[in-house]
């Protein structure tokens, strides 16, 4: 494993900060991460646990995070504003970030993959399948939700008090900690030596305060995927956590119910993460679809 840099990607011709895990011949599984987090936000044990089972894992940084490539000359992200439904300034969309993926399949020589997306991950990983329908063998949506807006929702009185991250690397250490903790999952142990050392790597490889904003400005400009989540005919499966604050567990349900054939699981004690105690679990239930996609693959 190590980091490489994929370039001229996709539509905007981006540069993608990319690691591969396991065997270069076996399945690819592209991990897209969530709102503001960076590729090592799927944890090294997690990932270890895919290739332990015959899969190749890829896991790269979104535009605007990480050491992907950002966009500090956009026009400055109104976040209130697109809540409220001005949505003018975005300066892209998940239909952008979904060719993002399709521009990284191309570069590293993939035709098709199985795509795994967490959170807005998740979205991302529902708008490829839905624009991009051949390039997708199978379709993971983790702790995500379908745009439209009476499902899915934060619970933002479990949020309140964190205020924005402070600038300095201890102190956006600490205030990570703090935030995973209150969208994390109540039925799992915490890992605060995993958050602060993920947190601190973050700080290191990318201090772009406005990256996130951008990214959640891109999703309330995408609109509701459901309509169309309903053509998709793809092997799918729909994990999240029944305790989950930060989108709401009626996001997976509408989900699952749009997908025709979906599978749904919904993990008691789960919030929105990824517990260690988990992995072998998460491991289990995507190698699984990937086996399902690998044989629809070479039947279809």
């Amino acid at each position: 494993m190590s980091e490489e840099k994929a370039l001229n990607v996709g539509p905007s011709g981006i540069e993608v900060a990319y690691e591969r895990f396991g065997d270069l011949k076996a399945p690819p599984v592209f991990l897209i991460m969530g709102g503001g987090a960076q590729m090592i936000n799927w944890p090294e044990g997690l990932c270890a646990e895919l290739a332990g089972r015959g899969l190749q894992v890829i896991r790269f940084d979104n535009r605007d995070t990480g050491r992907s490539s950002h966009f500090p000359d956009a026009p400055v992200p109104d976040l209130q504003a697109a809540m409220a439904g001005d949505v003018s300034s975005a300066s892209y969309t998940l239909s952008d970030m979904a060719a993002d993926t399709v521009g990284l399949l191309d570069v590293l020589g993939y035709g098709s993959a199985h795509i795994v997306g967490a959170s807005l991950g998740g979205m991302i990983a529902q708008t490829i399948a839905i624009e991009h329908p051949d390039r997708v063998r199978s379709l993971t949506s983790m702790m995500s939700t379908t745009g439209e807006s009476g499902v899915g929702q934060a619970d933002f009185t479990k949020l309140g008090g964190l205020g924005a991250p402070p600038e300095d690397r201890q102190g956006f250490i600490d205030w990570q900690v703090r935030a995973l903790r209150a969208v994390g999952s109540p039925g799992f142990e915490f890992d605060e030596a995993g958050v602060a050392d993920r947190a601190g790597r973050s700080y290191d490889r990318d201090r772009d305060r406005l990256g996130m904003a951008r990214q959640s400005v891109a999703v309330l400009a995408s609109g509701d995927r459901t309509a169309r989540l309903r053509s998709l005919r793809v092997p799918t499966l729909v994990i999240h956590g029944a305790d989950d604050v930060m989108c709401d567990v009626s996001g997976g349900r509408a989900t699952a119910a749009a997908i025709p054939g979906a599978e749904l699981v919904i993990i008691d004690g789960m919030g929105h993460g990824l517990p260690r105690e988990l992995w072998p679990e998460f491991a289990s239930l995507i190698t699984n679809l990937v086996q399902r996609g690998e044989t629809v693959s070479l039947t279809g």
